[in-house]
């Protein structure tokens, strides 16, 4: 709420009626006039409320009557009275409302409270509220007020005092602050300009408004007062003191600078009054000398006084930081005095002022800039700048000198007692920076020389001078000086020096490069630069250099603070660099030896250093035993981080680097990346400290020459702390950014920085010759470092650096060497990889620049340089591939720079460099490079260092094939256009185009090169080599031959393919034969590969194969070349000579590659042939060969190409017309391939020709080959049929006779045989029926003239017939048959070595063959002529008659059912030729075969069922039953013997004799009843046919019946004889029983059987005509009647049943004798 507000006013007048009330309740009695007054005063005040609005106003009006009351109430002197009026009167005061006539009654009241001394404070406030709240008190009152604060300031009472000067203070500065708002007020209107300055001592103030008249005379009155004078406007002043004095001088010349400035009255003051007075003042301090004060002198001085000296120099601070422009020549005196100050002579505290004093002058550098200006640049002045910083040197410098000479407080005490003692004593002064880490046990800063410690202390913030002693306003006494507060403030001082004066000339230099910028930019624009501001910076570095280095240089010897030797670097590197900036080459240089000097452990032996200063150690070893003579600081407060060698040749002791020589070698480091434009020649100074540094720390290069801590090989002479350990990266950093930084400086800075590096790198490569030590890198690597930030003006650096490199990649010191490899492949590479302007695309000569240094590399003989190469090669590629363009045969040469001696990694690194060519920059390559691809891949397959690299490089051969076949168009015109310019060249030289394969187009050149190169790998030394380029061969040609021209498949075929054939053949013949135990490490090597001949078997199996799949797919393109048939002809006898191997890997395969030529092979699988060598090589076929084409068939392509490859093999696509010589060629090459086939089976069925079956033969083809050769023929015959004769066939059947006869290894037996109750064929069986089925269906469709061949067929297969019951035998081997292993198979095979198959299924295989085709055939003139029936008939007489005795039962049936079969068709031929007497020979052949079948030899086995029995009895039921069908009827065309012998076999089937071994059970069963039957029944068809057509047939019958009834006679006989005989036996019935079953079965059984027969025959004779029954046959029928009525005693009841049958039907036979009447007689 303002003091003017309504509510405010009315409160006012409120509070004063009630002040005016108290006044008056408190006089009542005592002081009547003042109650009166203080009544009239109420009643004033109401009626000014009243009457008026604006009440302040009237009331200031009238003011002197309403403050009246109050003043009278103070002069009333009461305490509570007085202390009610003044508040009332400061109440009055605080609202404005007093005039000046009331104010000068106040004042007077109140100077007469102070000489009563009454309510002193009460008064000073009173006084101050009335001077701060309005401006109406002026002049002379102003001046009483101020006076009367004045003598209260200098009463008894402490308090009283200590508020009147705070008042006086506050008075003076708001009488200047009236002033300054005065001046504010008339600011705008125009001074008339004041009168010329008169000589005058008292100037005239008539000018001054009053307001700045009040502050001049006051301003005067304190100079005055200070001079111990009477003032002229304070009147009334009764004493003064010259402290307050100075100090009110000070605030008022500090607070308001301008109102001297800007008023001449007061500058005039200025100089007038104030300097004087200072120097006046000031004489005491320069007069004095401490320790002077001894009788001796001539007069006493006036000892310094600490209070006034004190505010002396703030004042003369004051002065020369406000007025300096006004006060030149007073401000050379007050410097020079200070300069005096800081002498050692003077007390302590006087130069503690005096420094800080200093200090705040340091800290102002255009000031300093000034005094340079003013002084050190005049004639004949006093040097003031270079003055203040040598003092400040020398003020440092004493300090470390001084305390050991004579300073009381040390020198009876020990520098470490002094320490402590100062140390607790900067505790004790308020902790003026002593131990101030908050208790922890650090140690303190300090500074320590030459045994002197000084404590460092922090006295100000940096850039700002906060003394401590000029502040004690408060003390009378010199205070004790802390130990190490001077040094501590001289330190700040002179690093606020340095630090301003080089912030000011950098900011200065930047603006002039800002506008010389503008200017370049605007050269219109005229910009004026201060002239000579260049003069003055030099003027000033060169006046403080040397005072700043030595000080500097001391300072930073003696700190043993991280923080303080931090600040002191910066300081000297700042003046380094400014130096170099304005071009002052000694002071630099100077400053740099410095830092660097500081960065080597003491006494470190550097010439570049010594060169540069004084060498003042030369006297004492480089390990520094004197050290403390020299400097007892460098190591006793030091902390050593890191101890090493020193970098020298002889091997030395360990040097000591401490942390300070770390920080200084960062600063190093700072100095030259921030400022290395400006560094010129002292880079060697520089390079070579650092390079020693990090020689001593054991750092070295990394990637890209970044230096990393690492260990020295020399062992454990390197030991870093962890405090050193945690700087090294960032130092190994800074280094980094160091070099990089090269980038930004000029064309001339690199040189300089180059040379540097490139001196100091022969200095390495020096030493590091002839001894192992760890060499320096630090050249090298920063060469490298250098070279890779400057890449875009790498053509003036490249050829001095690649050409000191590579020196460096000779050096005998492996990681010398090492590290030159890194640079120059580092450079390289990044030169490869920067963006050049313009590109080196565009830039050849520059890309074969860079490239050149890597193909100088290969001369190097060093294993790991070489490594290096090769991999930033990889690295190259990797990157920069797609860009090599013309440096590609560089590049490929050094990959394939390749030995075999130099071991693996090389190689393989070499190898990684080739894939990665191969896969992804084949196309970006000029074709020219492609061949030399070629040789290198090649190159790696033949090495033999790294197998897999030499497999690996086979697949790459492969994908170049792929890459040439897929890009052939544009490769052939870019080589046909370089071949036209390379012959152009040629002819201009007049010399032969000399390239490989030369007459052949160049892209077929390439091709020959690359199929060259797989040929030789195809022979090399290691299978697995071997297998993978000759697959990778055969498949490329198969894949991509088509490409290839006519003439050039010519070069293929003859130098290729069959000079391969040739090398392998070879090999694989002479081939060891030595088990190989295993395949190096732990492969193990499997039992088909173990030796090295099974191994080129391989090879072998491969080549063949693939030689043949080519003429197979190739055909037509090769039978135009000319010499087909000779090549032809070369392949057979290389298909001859393998499938003739011992080996039966490679046969068979012959046998397959044979197949395939012949264009019959199918990829099926042979599920029969585990160890199929084709099978198991899983050759690659990339490209499905063509289709095989027969003749006159038209060739069918499989691939996609057909289009882009026309031009290539026209002649391929359309087959040649069928024309009559293509044929004979034809037929030529088919009987070719038959004869080479026929002597294979020849040779290779032949059996051994001796040895017993002990001795193993030597070799027995396998059944899979024996199977393939058989299977090629049927294809083979179908080219040669039309010329195949007898004789052929006859060569045929050896062949497959001897195939079928060739047993099998027991231990394949397993896979071949079939288990033998499969009734199977093995495939070799099937083969050979199939040859022969096809040769029997060729004849069948074939003209008549073939047929002559059927017998001979007939003969193959009978052959074959005779197999199933007399196996054939192979040589002299001993077989186990395996028809003899029914039951147990598998331990048979075990004794013997051989096993002959199971021939029973093929046997009846071909008896079906037989049967089938005699039936097609039977009436055919040859077969009739060449008697086949007699010999199938002949043939089947060794089954049929062994019947049971056969190996197999199913064999005897199948005989009688071929014979039955052939009969059925043979017999009606052999009738209708009967009279040509071809089939005579036949019928005994048969009569033999009927005879042996029906009454065998051998006997059925015991297990045969009934069943099985009754089924045999069948058989020969339908033999007999033939006979009657198909013999007897025709009788007059068969020969009377055949007849005869027939007629006696079915007597004798009549009345047969069954085996003893049946039971009584089967007796009837076994008997073989029914064929009895039907042989009696057919004998008595044909004995009593109603139709006996010839005598002779009739003869038949009577002679049969006469026989028949002549043999039943006997049996009966003799069974009645031998029942008798038994029953005469006296045995009881049982045993006779018994007996009957023992001895009389046989009898019982055939008595029985002649029994049934008599009954047939009596039927029979009933059923005949009586005519044809002659009278001999019924004699001998009724002659039986006898003999069967004896029988009737027998005792078996079978015996009787069949007896009662039998004579049953001679009853019809009884009948009365008829009487006879001979001549006629009754």
């Amino acid at each position: 709420m303002s003091t003017s507000s309504p509510e405010a006013v009315k409160k006012l007048l409120e509070n004063m009626q009630t002040d005016l009330r108290s006044l008056s309740m408190e006089c009542k009695k005592k002081f009547p006039p003042v109650k009166e007054a203080a009544e009239s005063g109420i009643v004033k005040i109401k009626t000014i409320a009243a009457r008026n609005s604006d009440i302040l106003a009237t009331l200031k009006e009238n003011s002197s009557e309403v403050v009246q009351p109050f003043l009278m109430g103070c002069g009333t002197k009461e305490p509570k009275i007085t202390q009610l009026c003044l508040a009332a009167i400061q109440r009055l005061m605080s609202h404005e409302v007093v005039s000046e006539a009331a104010a000068g009654n106040i004042i007077n009241m109140l100077w007469q409270l102070m000489e009563n001394g009454l309510e002193e404070l009460k008064l000073l406030q009173t006084v101050l509220v009335l001077l701060t709240t309005n401006t109406v008190v002026h002049d002379q009152v102003l001046s009483k007020a101020i006076v009367l604060c004045f003598r209260l300031h200098f009463t008894k009472d402490n308090i009283t005092n200590n508020t009147a000067a705070a008042t006086v203070r506050q008075v003076v500065t708001v009488v200047f602050e009236r002033m300054v708002a005065e001046d504010e007020r008339f600011k705008d209107i125009v001074d008339q300009p004041p009168p010329v300055q008169g000589n005058t001592n008292r100037r005239s103030v008539s000018t001054l408004r009053p307001s700045a008249k009040d502050a001049y005379m006051l301003f005067q009155d304190l100079c005055q007062l200070v001079n111990a004078d009477a003032p002229y406007w304070l009147v009334g002043m009764t004493e003064m003191t010259r402290t307050f004095g100075l100090e009110l001088l000070e605030s008022v010349l500090n607070d308001f600078p301008r109102v001297f400035l800007q008023h001449q009255e007061f500058s005039f003051l200025l100089k007038e009054r104030v300097c004087p007075l200072v120097i006046k003042l000031f004489s005491p301090n320069i007069k004095f000398r401490q320790g002077n004060s001894s009788a001796a002198s001539p007069a006493p001085v006036e000892k310094p006084y600490f209070p006034i000296c004190m505010r002396l120099l703030r004042v003369v601070s004051v002065l020369i930081k406000h007025f300096y422009s006004l006060l030149v020549t007073e401000c050379e005196i007050f410097l020079s005095l200070l300069v005096k100050f800081l002498d050692g002579e003077k007390p302590q505290w006087l130069r503690a002022v005096a420094v800080e004093s200093v200090h705040r002058l340091c800290v102002q550098p255009h000031l300093l800039r000034s005094f340079c200006l003013s002084y050190d640049m005049k004639q004949h002045s006093t040097k003031v700048f270079r003055d203040i910083v040598n003092a400040l040197g020398s003020f440092i410098q004493s300090l470390f000198i001084v305390l050991n000479t004579g300073n009381p407080a040390a020198t009876n005490t020990s520098t470490g007692g002094s320490g402590a003692q100062g140390a607790a004593q900067g505790a004790a002064q308020g902790g003026l920076g002593a131990g101030g880490q908050g208790g922890s046990l650090t140690t303190q800063a300090a500074f320590e020389y030459r045994g002197t410690w000084i404590p460092l202390m922090t006295v100000s913030v940096q850039g700002s001078a906060k003394a401590t002693y000029l502040e004690m306003l408060d003390k009378v006494e010199p205070p004790s000086i802390p130990e190490g507060y001077a040094m501590s403030v001289a330190f700040s001082a002179l690093l606020d020096l340095v630090r301003g004066i080089t912030s000011m000339i950098e900011r200065a230099l930047a603006k002039e490069e800002e506008e010389a910028v503008r200017r370049e930019a605007n050269p219109d624009q005229n910009t004026q630069l201060e002239p000579g501001a260049h003069l003055v910076w030099e003027e000033m570095v060169s006046a403080c250099w040397c005072g700043l280095l030595a000080a500097l240089s001391l300072l930073l010897d003696a700190s043993t603070d991280e923080t303080a030797t931090e600040s002191i670097l910066k300081a000297e590197l700042n003046v380094a660099a400014l130096c170099g900036r304005l071009g002052l080459v000694t002071p630099r240089d100077a400053f740099i030896t410095a830092i660097c000097k500081a960065s080597l452990p003491p006494h470190y032996a550097l010439t570049v250093l010594s060169s540069n200063t004084a060498n003042l150690n030369k006297a004492y070893s480089i390990q520094g035993q004197s050290v403390q003579i020299i400097s007892s600081s460098s190591e006793s407060h030091q902390q050593v981080v890191a101890v090493g060698q020193p970098l020298s040749v002889q091997p030395q002791g360990t040097v000591v680097l401490t942390a300070k020589n770390i920080q200084c070698m960062r600063t190093l480091l700072n100095l030259a990346h921030c400022h290395g434009v400006v560094l010129g020649t002292s880079w060697q100074l520089v390079l070579a400290t650092l390079q020693h540094l990090v020689w001593i720390l054991g750092l070295k290069p990394g990637v890209g020459g970044a230096l990393k801590p690492g260990r020295a090989v020399e062992g454990p002479s390197t030991v870093l702390t962890t405090a050193v350990m945690t700087d090294l990266p960032v130092i190994s950093n800074i280094l980094s950014r160091l070099f990089e930084s090269s980038q930004y400086l000029d064309d001339v800075s690199l040189h300089h920085l180059i040379n540097a590096l490139c001196s100091l790198s022969l200095e390495a490569v020096e030493m590091a010759y002839g001894n192992n030590k760890e060499p320096s890198l630090f050249a090298v690597a920063k060469l490298l470092e250098t070279g890779l930030v400057n890449m875009d003006r790498i053509e003036i650096l490249w050829r001095p650096l690649t050409g000191h490199l590579l020196e460096v990649c000779q050096h005998p010191n492996a990681r010398m060497r090492e590290w030159g490899a890194e640079a120059v492949t580092s450079l390289i590479k990044a030169g490869l990889a920067y963006k050049h302007n313009p590109p080196l695309a565009q830039n050849q000569r520059l890309q074969l620049l860079l490239l050149n240094p890597l193909k100088e590399l290969s001369n190097v003989l060093h294993a790991d340089i070489r490594q290096k190469q090769l991999e930033s090669v990889l690295q190259i590629l990797q990157s920069q591939g797609d860009s090599l363009g013309p440096g590609w045969p560089l590049v490929l040469g050094v990959i394939g720079a390749i030995r075999n001696d130099q071991g693996e990694s090389l190689i393989r690194t070499a190898f990684q460099c080739l894939q990665l060519v191969v896969t992804d920059f084949l196309p970006t390559m000029p074709c020219a490079g492609l061949q030399i691809v070629v040789d290198v891949a090649g190159s790696f397959g033949l090495q033999n260092q790294e197998l897999n690299i030499s497999l690996t490089s086979i697949g790459l051969l492969w994908n170049i094939s792929d890459y040439f076949f897929q890009r052939g168009e544009a490769i052939t015109q870019e080589l046909e256009r370089e071949e036209a310019a390379l012959q152009k060249q040629a002819q201009e030289k007049g010399e032969p185009l000399n390239r490989p394969f030369h007459p052949a187009p160049p892209f077929d050149c390439l091709w020959l090169c690359l199929y060259a190169k797989l040929g030789q790998l195809c022979v090399d030394p290691r299978p697995a080599v071997r297998k993978s380029a000759g697959q990778t061969m055969f498949s490329t040609i198969a894949a991509h031959g088509t490409l290839l021209q006519q003439p050039t498949w010519h070069i293929v075929v003859w130098k290729v393919l069959f000079h391969l054939l040739d090398c392998v053949r070879k090999s694989s013949t002479t081939a060891d034969k030595e088990k190989i135990e295993s395949g190096g490490g732990n492969i193990l090597i499997h039992h088909s590969r173990d030796t090295a001949e099974k191994q080129w078997a391989e090879t072998w199996v491969l080549t063949l194969a693939g030689v043949a799949r080519i003429f197979n797919t190739r055909r037509y393109l090769l039978q135009q070349l000319g010499d087909y048939f000779k090549a032809w002809e070369v392949l057979l006898d290389h298909i001859q000579s393998a499938a003739l191997s011992k080996n039966s890997e490679v046969s068979l395969a012959a046998l397959k590659s044979f197949q395939e030529i012949l264009q019959i092979a199918t990829p099926v699988k042979d599920s029969a042939m585990p160890n199929d060598a084709l099978a198991a090589m899983g050759a690659p076929v990339l490209i499905d060969p063509l289709s095989a084409p027969g003749p006159g068939r038209p060739l069918l392509r499989s691939d996609s190409m057909l289009e882009r490859l026309t031009s290539y093999n026209c002649a391929e696509l359309q087959a040649p017309p069928p024309g009559e010589e293509s044929a004979l060629e034809d037929a030529a090459l088919w009987w070719s391939a038959w004869n080479t086939w026929y002597r294979t089976g020849t040779d290779s069925t032949r059996p051994p020709s001796g040895g017993t079956g002990t001795d193993r033969p030597s070799f027995v083809p396998s059944q899979p080959f024996l199977t393939a050769l058989v299977q090629i023929f049927p294809a083979l015959y179908q080219h040669i049929k039309t010329g195949f004769s007898m004789e052929d066939l006859r060569k045929l059947g050896v062949i497959l006779h001897g195939a079928v006869s060739i047993p099998i290894s027991s231990d394949a037996s397993p896979f071949i045989l079939p288990s033998y109750t499969e009734a199977v064929l093995t495939s070799l069986q099937e083969a050979v029926l199939t040859a022969l089925d096809v040769l029997q269906k060729a004849i069948c469709v074939g003209p008549e003239n073939l047929q002559v061949m059927y017998p001979a067929i007939f003969e193959q297969l009978l052959l074959f017939v005779e197999f199933s019951c007399k196996p054939p035998q192979y040589g002299k081997m001993e077989t186990k048959h395996v028809a003899n292993a029914k039951y147990n198979q598998i331990q048979l095979f075990t004794p013997a070595e051989w096993v002959a198959l199971n021939y029973v299924p093929f046997a009846e295989r071909s008896l079906e063959v037989v049967v089938d085709l005699y039936h097609k055939t039977a009436c055919h003139k040859a077969v009739i002529n060449e008697k086949v029936l007699q010999n199938i008939i002949k043939t089947l007489r060794m089954p049929l008659g062994l019947k049971y005795g056969c190996p197999s039962e199913s064999t005897w049936k199948l005989a009688v059912s071929s014979l039955l079969k052939v009969l059925s068709t043979g017999l009606p031929v052999a009738r209708q030729h009967a009279s040509s007497r071809k089939f005579d020979t036949m019928w005994p052949e048969l009569a033999n075969a009927f005879k042996d079948f029906l009454f065998t030899k051998s006997t059925p086995p015991d297990n045969v069922s009934i069943q099985e029995f009754q089924k045999n009895e069948a058989i020969d039921v339908e033999v007999v039953q033939l006979i009657s069908t198909e013999i007897l009827p025709f009788a007059i065309f068969i020969p009377k013997d055949f007849v005869g012998q027939i007629m006696a076999m079915l007597n004798k089937g009549s009345i047969h004799s069954q085996s003893s071994s049946f039971t009584e059970a089967e007796v009837d069963v076994r008997m073989r009843e029914e064929f009895s039957k039907v042989c009696f029944e057919t004998l008595l068809q044909f004995s009593f046919s109603n139709k006996v057509s010839t005598p002779q047939e009739g003869y038949i019958s009577r002679m049969a019946l006469s026989v028949l009834l002549k043999r039943s006679q006997d049996v009966l006989r003799r069974y009645v004889d031998d029942e008798r005989l038994s029953g005469r036996c006296p045995l009881p019935s049982g045993q006779r029983m018994k007996l009957d079953c023992q001895l009389l079965r046989q009898q019982v059984t055939e008595i029985i059987f002649v029994l049934k027969a008599i009954s047939t025959l009596m039927d029979s004779l009933k059923k005949t005509q009586p005519e044809n029954v002659d009278g001999t046959t019924w004699a001998q029928v009724i002659a039986l009647y006898p003999t069967l009525v004896e029988c009737i005693t027998c005792s078996s009841s079978e015996v009787s049943s069949a007896l009662k049958e039998a004579m049953g039907p001679f009853k019809d036979f009884m009948q009365p004798p008829v009487s006879r009447v001979p001549n006629g007689e009754s």
